[in-house]
């Protein structure tokens, strides 16, 4: 059963008037809702209820997306020609000035502005589409780059933590709850032996030899709108937009725009890193950041994808082994052949690591 959208969407200084809702998209976090009005906003609106059990501090979530979203506006509207409405999410505030109202059963709701005239794709089947991608996320990530990491707060601590997603593993591995340690030697070996490597980009934060900024955090394909004419849109899902390394974007995007098969596939001799894809995703993304980046951010650029394939690998084997509590599963192996599929595609990156870097030297200007 529906709740009552229309009283909700009341609560809200929207324009227009309420037509209808209807329960709308494909994610898992929040419960979305597309609400259609007639006057003003023929577009409409979305209504989310937010997953507050994923994102526990709502205001700090809130306080994120309207820091970042009126700085890109600020941004877009020095720029002739732009359709802000279109091209930046618009967070619609309650009618008591606030971006979310709290209901009688403690739920969170929030209201965003439709964003008329889009299309969104889950795959990327072409470079054009690829590097549109790229164009977006690093037009996202440039908008940024003068806004203070310390303007946002983290919604997910330790997201990206190469050293706690290990820790975390490896207590993971110890406690065994589910009793499956001794089925998965082949896949934790795997992880362990590349622990020391992956924790180099947490290194150089540490030492101040690459910037914190303003990251996304969720790059996949699916969280870029485009126009009917297949040119990017704008960028959604803000969530996860907190301080982090330019390298957990771009290695995240990669992991899913250029895998050549689903992240769960079983037969591994389809799981590769299609270098096309690669090389279109970066070249759309250093055309956009090329003259922002640092030289140690770039030279670092190759490996952010490795990175970032691997932590979701573990995630996935220590999701497995504490009995499959946080992802959703179809199987009780799903969680397992997650992992294996996410090792073939490190692999892949491992053997194509210099085609990968000499891609992002030609594109970076290294």
């Amino acid at each position: 059963m529906l709740p009552d959208l229309k009283n909700l969407f009341s609560l809200f200084n929207a324009d227009g008037t309420f037509i209808r809702g209807e329960s709308f998209g494909s994610g898992h976090i929040h419960d979305t809702y597309r609400i259609w009005t007639s006057g003003p906003a023929k577009a409409g609106y979305i209504l989310q209820r937010i997953n507050t059990n994923v994102f526990r501090d709502v205001p700090n979530l809130q306080g994120n997306i309207e820091i970042v979203t009126g700085h890109i506006r600020n941004k877009l509207g020095a720029i002739p020609g732009t359709d802000i409405t279109r091209q930046c999410l618009t967070l619609i505030k309650t009618r008591n000035g606030k971006t979310w109202h709290t209901d009688v059963n403690g739920d969170c709701w929030r209201v965003f502005l439709y964003i008329r005239d889009h299309k969104s794709y889950d795959t990327i089947s072409n470079e054009a589409i690829a590097f549109e991608g790229g164009r977006a996320i690093g037009g996202f990530v440039a908008m940024l780059a003068d806004l203070p990491a310390q303007s946002v707060v983290e919604t997910i601590p330790n997201f990206h933590n190469a050293e706690k997603r290990i820790e975390n593993f490896r207590k993971s591995l110890v406690t065994d709850v589910a009793g499956r340690a001794k089925s998965v030697i082949q896949e934790t070996g795997e992880l362990l032996k590349r622990a020391e490597e992956m924790k180099i980009i947490h290194h150089l934060g540490a030492e101040n030899k690459i910037p914190l900024r303003i990251t996304h955090n969720d790059t996949k394909i699916n969280n870029v709108l485009l126009d009917h004419n297949d040119r990017a849109l704008c960028v959604i899902d803000l969530d996860t937009v907190m301080p982090g390394y330019v390298h957990y974007d771009f290695g995240d995007a990669i992991r899913t725009a250029a895998s050549t098969a689903a992240e769960d596939e079983t037969d591994l001799s389809l799981v590769s890193v299609s270098l096309p894809l690669f090389a279109a995703w970066t070249q759309g993304f250093l055309g956009e950041t090329r003259t922002i980046l640092t030289p140690t951010e770039k030279e670092y650029l190759s490996f952010a994808p490795r990175l970032i394939t691997y932590l979701q690998a573990m995630r996935f084997l220590t999701d497995y082994l504490d009995g499959d509590v946080y992802y959703k599963t179809r199987s009780p192996l799903h969680n397992l052949n997650r992992t294996r599929a996410q090792l073939k595609l490190l692999k892949s990156m491992e053997d194509n690591s210099l085609a990968m870097y000499n891609i992002v030297k030609q594109f970076g200007q290294i």
